[in-house]
């Protein structure tokens, strides 16, 4: 918008300085030329009084060349045949016999264009015979232009000086409407990144600062809102403490057996998470994605410590399980916890709804530029995986929240990867986690599509599935 101003009034005083330079440069000219052959008449009007006395050629030699004109060599007087006598020219003549004669005819003063450059000014005096005399200055081009030259550098420096002057006031002009704006838009990008305490301040042109009124106002009601789910979510998870202390207490009088050991290990890790739940949502920081500075873990040990919590419970059920891929440390950046959720609702869903006795996969493979983590099973498959991938969507399975590959995808794309679903070599739902090591596109299958489903997201808030 600054150099949009600029420019307007770059066109504006241009054509104003255009509009008035040119026609003022051209009387200049003008007054330049009238001012030249106002001066040769009054010089041809000095012989004037000798014509009028004597024609004898001797004299008017010698009051020509008294005058300043003939001094010069630039006068010359025709004097027409009187009586016997013949036509005397005295003087250096340029301008011709013929001009000369129709000056004469007209009775006028007249100018003639000179071949050799210049003009010659003709004017007729009176004899005291009646004849008609003619006078001939020769005017230069260098008295017709003089001055015109160094006019038209003062207009020329002058205009320009306007259209400088021009584009700085307006250049400063553009800074003070730019500048709030450039503040509206940099609050915006904070208040976008997560630093809720961005605001703008209230100064410059009426509309924007009712805009900065209006964002500002937003950005509190938008802090009020976060702080009022964060309560929300704190005070629903606390109300799961009475029934998990019941359960707990509970389970201390299952004795002992391995049944009973997963089932207080079960619950002893629900009230972990809901205290860190809890905990979440009481501090007050604004989020900054998954992947922090310097967060990342080892996928590999924490794949063997879910598995060997899961392991037990497949025992139970006579599902067979194989692992592979995570006999070696494959870090990435994405934070214990966080993996260790994405990988939880994978699994879950995998115990949830498949038959007791299906078997299940999970395989870890370094891309370089990637982490693949698939799970495998051999159950009925999702019967409309683009619908799984919607958040609050159940894919058509019972007891379901729609919110578990929600989790999944969240740390995925946190990383410039993404999810996808498909069916798998043991028959039935294959769940392809593509997780970036460069926070870029992975240039997997699903590379091509991650940064749409990040566009998306902000659309939709997301795109989840059981």
């Amino acid at each position: 918008m600054r150099w949009a101003l600029v420019k307007v009034c770059l066109a504006v005083t241009a054509m104003v300085v255009v509009a008035f330079a040119v026609p003022l440069g051209l009387v200049v000219q003008e007054m330049a030329s009238d001012r030249a052959f106002s001066n040769a008449e009054r010089q041809a009007a000095t012989i004037g009084p000798t014509l009028s006395i004597t024609t004898d050629p001797t004299q008017l030699s010698k009051a020509v060349e008294s005058t300043q004109m003939g001094a010069a060599r630039r006068m010359a007087v025709h004097v027409p045949a009187i009586g016997d006598s013949r036509p005397v020219s005295i003087g250096e003549g340029r301008a011709g016999e013929r001009a000369v004669a129709e000056t004469r005819r007209m009775g006028r003063a007249t100018t003639a264009k000179l071949s050799g450059g210049g003009s010659a000014l003709l004017q007729p005096t009176a004899l005291g015979s009646g004849d008609i005399a003619v006078v001939e200055i020769f005017v230069p081009e260098s008295e017709v232009s003089n001055g015109v030259a160094t006019a038209w550098l003062v207009l020329a420096g002058v205009g320009l000086a306007l259209i400088v002057g021009s584009v700085a006031v307006a250049d400063r002009l553009g800074a003070r409407l730019v500048r709030p704006a450039e503040r509206l838009a940099d609050a915006a990008h904070q208040l976008g990144e997560g630093r809720l305490g961005a605001r703008v301040p209230e100064a410059g042109p009426k509309e924007l600062r009712s805009a900065a009124v209006a964002f500002n106002s937003m950005a509190d009601q938008v802090v009020e809102l976060l702080a009022n789910e964060r309560e929300l979510a704190a005070d629903l998870s606390h109300r799961l403490r009475t029934p998990l202390t019941v359960l707990r207490l509970n389970t201390a009088s299952l004795g002992d057996g391995p049944a009973a050991e997963q089932t207080r290990a079960a619950v002893e890790q629900l009230e972990r998470e809901v205290d860190t739940i809890i905990r979440t949502a009481r501090e007050q920081r604004p989020a900054t994605g998954l992947v922090g500075a310097g967060a990342g873990c080892d996928a590999s040990e924490v794949i063997r410590d879910r598995m060997a919590f899961w392991s037990a419970l497949a025992e139970d059920e006579g599902r067979e399980v194989r692992l592979a891929g995570v006999d070696r440390t494959v870090r990435i950046p994405v934070a214990r916890p966080e993996l260790a959720a994405a990988l939880d609702a994978m699994l879950g869903n995998v115990f949830r709804h498949t038959p007791e006795g299906t078997p299940f996969a999970v395989d870890v493979h370094d891309a370089g530029d990637a982490v693949i983590v698939l799970v495998s099973d051999a159950g009925p498959g999702i019967s409309d995986p683009d619908a799984a991938l919607r958040r609050g969507n159940d894919g058509g399975r019972d007891g379901s929240t729609g919110l578990g590959l929600d989790i999944v995808r969240r740390v995925a794309e946190s990383t410039g990867g993404d999810v996808r679903l498909g069916r798998s070599v043991l028959g039935g739902t294959e769940v392809r986690v593509w997780i970036g090591l460069d926070g870029r596109s992975t240039g997997g299958p699903g590379a091509g599509r991650s940064g749409r489903g990040r566009r998306g997201n902000r659309r939709n808030r997301g795109r989840a599935t059981p």
